[in-house]
C-alpha cells in the first residue's frame, strides 16, 4: 500500500503535502482519513489510515497483556494519537504540540512503513538515525527475513 520515501516541507501554517500516490490510497479507501501518533522513541510521526488504526486498537485490547501493562502503553502511546483528515489540496494539518513531540522541523521525509502506515521523520534526524544504523542493515534483514540474506 505505502511504498517509496519521498523529501517534503512542512509549511508555516503545520501542513504537510501526502504523495499523491499515498493520498489517493488514504481518500479511495479510508475517505482521507487518518491517525497521526508521535513517536518518542524514534523521534518521528506515524501516520495510520483510520481503519488500519482501529484494526491496531482492537488487537492491542484482545492481547492478554497485565492491567498496568495495558494502562502503561495507553497513556505512552495510544493517548498520543490524533485524528486528522487529508484536506482539498491532499494535505494533512499537523498541531504544534504533535510537531514538537515528534520532533519535526521543515524539512521531512516521509518513509513507508510498509503495508499499513508511513512515518514522517525530520530530514537530518533520519539522515543521523541511518548513518548511526547503516552498519546493522544486513543483519536485520537477515532476521527479519529467516536468516536467507537479500
Amino acid at each position: 500500500m505505502f511504498r517509496g520515501r519521498y523529501q517534503l516541507t512542512i509549511d508555516p501554517k503545520g501542513r504537510l503535502s501526502i504523495p499523491a500516490k499515498f493520498r489517493d490510497v488514504l481518500r479511495n479507501d479510508f475517505e482521507g482519513k487518518v491517525i497521526v501518533v508521535p513517536h518518542t522513541a524514534d523521534a518521528c510521526l506515524e501516520v495510520h489510515p483510520l481503519a488500519e488504526w482501529e484494526r491496531k486498537e482492537e488487537d492491542f485490547r484482545a492481547r492478554p497483556l497485565l492491567d498496568s501493562e495495558k494502562r502503561k502503553a495507553s497513556r505512552l502511546y495510544f493517548s498520543r494519537a490524533r485524528d486528522l483528515t487529508l484536506d482539498g489540496a491532499g494535505r494533512i494539518l499537523i498541531p504544534p504540540d504533535v510537531r514538537e513531540q515528534a520532533a519535526l522541523s521543515r524539512d521531512v521525509v516521509i518513509v513507508a512503513g510498509g503495508e499499513r502506515f508511513f512515518e514522517v521523520w525530520d530530514r537530518a534526524r533520519l539522515q543521523e538515525f541511518e548513518l548511526s544504523n547503516r552498519h546493522e542493515l544486513q543483519a536485520v534483514l537477515d532476521r527479519v527475513s529467516g536468516g536467507g540474506g537479500t
